[in-house]
């Protein structure tokens, strides 16, 4: 008799013990979920000086000052790299936590993601052959062929002024340079500071003086993410110390010099 009352008591206990594993367990999931170690960045490297590989590493305004951002808020940065027009679908499946690209705040995106406060204002120029005197102003595009980054704002701006049939659509910025470079297009509309370095970089081009379309970047972020408000109070912070400027001078200034 006393054999058996025991195996009870010592099965009750076995219940409790277990029980009680599952409530700690259950408590640390809770926790990690409230405060990431690591945070996932979707950007698009081939827009400098935003984003753009040195080496092997992605580096440029945009990674230099998420990596603050990160730091503020005691995580670690990993950045992914991938198609332009696949960042938001990464960022709405939680592949990544948020994105930064020289993302530019559009009605439509507001609909798709949510941004954080503007950290900077970019703007849509018009590249074409340096000998083009045809082209001098953003009107005389009608009829002509345009070249554009998929998914960008050139993209979308440019489709609903000129007609999707005068729109050709590249993976990359550069590819859209090079086949003005060789005559496949009459011109590349693409955002300020990247034009500035194709231009520098290649013969035979110009920008013109005449600017698009004005716009401001931000990071966007899944609708609803708690990560906005976090992001936002960071921004502020790195604004009002002086280390934004320090990370745009070190990407523009110093190479405009």
């Amino acid at each position: 008799m006393k054999k058996k009352v025991l195996s009870v008591v010592l099965a009750a206990m076995c219940v409790v013990s277990m029980a009680a594993c599952g409530s700690s367990n259950k408590s640390s999931d809770s926790s990690e979920g409230e405060s990431k170690d690591k945070l996932v960045m979707a950007t698009n490297a081939e827009f400098p000086p935003y984003e753009f590989y040195e080496g092997d590493e992605i580096v440029g305004i945009d990674a230099e000052f998420a990596k603050a951002i990160a730091d503020k808020l005691g995580a670690e940065l990993s950045i992914e790299d991938m198609a332009f027009d696949s960042i938001i679908p990464a960022v709405q499946s939680g592949k990544a936590d948020f994105a930064a690209a020289g993302i530019t705040v559009t009605d439509e995106r507001k609909t798709q993601v949510d941004f954080s406060d503007s950290y900077y204002t970019g703007r849509q120029v018009i590249i074409v052959s340096a000998d083009n005197s045809d082209i001098t102003k953003p009107e005389d595009l009608e009829g002509k062929k345009i070249g554009v980054q998929l998914g960008t704002t050139g993209d979308l701006y440019s489709s609903d002024d000129y007609g999707d049939e005068n729109v050709e659509r590249y993976n990359k910025g550069v590819e859209a340079v090079q086949a003005l470079q060789q005559g496949k297009i009459d011109a590349v509309i693409i955002d300020d500071q990247p034009a500035q370095t194709f231009v520098k970089e290649n013969e035979g081009l110009k920008i013109l003086d005449t600017e698009y379309v004005e716009e401001a970047y931000a990071f966007c972020f899944k609708k609803g993410s708690d990560l906005t408000e976090k992001v936002n109070d960071a921004i502020a912070e790195l604004k009002k110390d002086g280390t934004f400027d320090k990370i745009v001078d070190k990407y523009i200034n110093a190479d405009a010099e």
